[in-house]
């Protein structure tokens, strides 16, 4: 038997029999069109729990953990538990539920913020789920975003930045365009992780909980050696000599310096920290059309996102490079050797 609407006063009740299960239910709604969405829906999530039998009770939350202690990614599924909170069932979190949650969580957030800490956490519980057979596989309505173009810098940019920073913010962002790192993978560096010589770096602690091998060029190792850097512990440190507070979504714990710098050297407010990750991208593309190991130096686990960071450059990029003194080559022998630094650059590395 099927579920029917009934109105009683302004608001229309679900009321009927499914799979064994009678049903009387308020659907707070006054207008039928919304009402009858409401009632096809919950007929289908009765008849799924039916289908699935003891699953049809696991929660979201116990989903979550299950995902998380697999190796899932946690970083953002905190405010999401607590929004859902214990006893939300998996199978009641559809696309309605999430732009509920999205709502409430980010209401002022862009569609790329919405689909990064709201939509691809819930989908990648769910996903396991439906691996493991506890729940249908499900498809997930991800939001628009628009397809402006993404900021990156110019290496005369980038030089103009360097040079109107203070000396230790300077370090920390050649360090940033010289690996591709993001911020709180630098600011989590251990000492010992770093081999200055060598110009490489040991990222231990990445956003995938994925070890990876960063090589830095000239211009960084030099600006890094203008540093007096601790023999122990962390590489970067605040402007009182103590490690920096490692938090998710990390990048405002140096803002405020790089924001100083940026406005000195007439850069936007679309210059961030994170920038310069798209930036070495573009630049280690330009360099060495290589793309695993763009992924691989990158700590990126698909082609396609790690392709979105590198953006249109123009042809002339490699060779604006090397006139800049960045030289991010995977073989130095594919060219010729790269140009010296300018009297301008050398100021700039050489700032104490």
């Amino acid at each position: 038997m099927a579920l029917k609407l009934q109105k009683d006063g302004a608001i229309y009740y679900v009321r009927g029999t499914v799979a064994g299960q009678r049903i009387r239910q308020s659907t707070g709604l006054s207008n039928r069109a919304q009402a009858d969405a409401y009632r096809m829906r919950l007929e289908s999530q009765v008849l799924e729990r039916h289908a699935f039998g003891r699953n049809a009770h696991l929660t979201f939350a116990q989903a979550a953990l299950t995902y998380m202690e697999s190796g899932g990614e946690a970083r953002f599924l905190g405010p999401i538990l607590v929004h859902f909170g214990r006893d939300t069932l998996l199978a009641d979190v559809d696309n309605a539920a999430i732009n509920a949650a999205a709502r409430a969580l980010y209401p002022d957030a862009a569609p790329a913020t919405i689909n990064r800490q709201v939509i691809t956490p819930i989908s990648a519980v769910i996903n396991m789920a439906a691996d493991d057979g506890l729940c249908p596989p499900r498809r997930l309505k991800r939001r628009k975003t628009p397809q402006g173009r993404m900021r990156w810098l110019t290496p005369g940019e980038a030089n103009a930045l360097l040079g109107a920073l203070d000396a230790r913010t300077a370090a920390q962002v050649a360090f940033l365009l010289g690996t591709g790192t993001r911020t709180g993978e630098m600011l989590s560096l251990d000492r010992t992780d770093l081999d200055l010589e060598a110009q490489e770096a040991f990222i231990a602690q990445s956003k995938n909980g994925r070890a990876r091998r960063v090589l830095f060029p000239t211009l960084t190792k030099r600006m890094l050696s203008t540093q007096s850097l601790p023999d122990v512990g962390r590489v970067f440190r605040t402007p009182k000599g103590k490690p920096y507070v490692i938090r998710d979504g990390g990048g405002g714990q140096i803002q405020g310096a790089f924001n100083a710098g940026r406005d000195a050297a007439g850069l936007g407010a679309d210059v961030t920290p994170h920038v310069c990750r798209h930036t070495w991208a573009t630049w280690f593309w330009a360099h060495n059309k290589d793309l695993v190991q763009l992924m691989a130096r990158g700590g990126w686990e698909t082609a396609s996102i790690a392709l979105d960071y590198t953006k249109l450059a123009p042809a002339s990029l490699a060779r604006d490079l090397f006139e800049a003194g960045w030289d991010l080559r995977i073989d130095k022998n594919l060219t010729n050797a790269i140009a010296q630094p300018t009297t301008n650059q050398l100021k700039i590395i050489g700032k104490s």
